[in-house]
């Protein structure tokens, strides 16, 4: 059984508006692409039918991996999040003990995660570390390069 995942309002929506897409508009094109490649003749020895055919399955099966996501989604009230201490889809400011670097991150699912726009998932190194702790406590980080030591300065909705 899939794991269950906590989205946002948008991340959900986005998930549901990928799924439709996978479901119209890609299914049309496999089919254009079968259709074609049954035109061209013998299908023994065609490689484009068996290349449409293939393609066919990656797509269903995508499909069938996006509407199991979809299933096991939960939308988190963003309203009822206990913002004293980190959790799933609380935005958490830290500070790099070391180098005294500020960085500020949302820990959202794994297919929210997006670093480019400061939203981290709750299965990283670095979420991980911070799940439960407090403002003002710090939290020990082993990640690749060794261990990091992060200063929670501030956590909010």
């Amino acid at each position: 059984m899939a794991e269950v995942a906590y989205y946002t309002k948008e991340g959900l929506e986005k998930l549901k508006e990928e799924l439709q897409q996978l479901k119209t508009e890609g299914r049309a094109q496999i089919a254009r692409a079968i259709a074609e490649a049954r035109d061209k003749g013998d299908l023994s020895e065609n490689a484009e039918y068996d290349a449409a055919k293939e393609a066919q399955g990656h797509h269903e099966t995508k499909i069938a991996k996006m509407e199991e996501l979809l299933a096991n989604a939960r939308l988190l009230d963003e309203s009822k999040i206990d913002s004293s201490k980190v959790l799933a889809l609380s935005k958490v400011k830290i500070r790099n003990v070391k180098n005294g670097a500020t960085m500020s991150y949302q820990l959202v699912s794994e297919s929210e995660a997006d670093l480019k726009s400061g939203k981290i998932s709750v299965s990283s190194p670095i979420a991980k570390g911070l799940l439960g702790k407090k403002v003002g406590e710090t939290a020990e980080i082993a990640v690749p390069a060794g261990k990091m030591e992060f200063e929670i300065l501030e956590i909010s909705r």
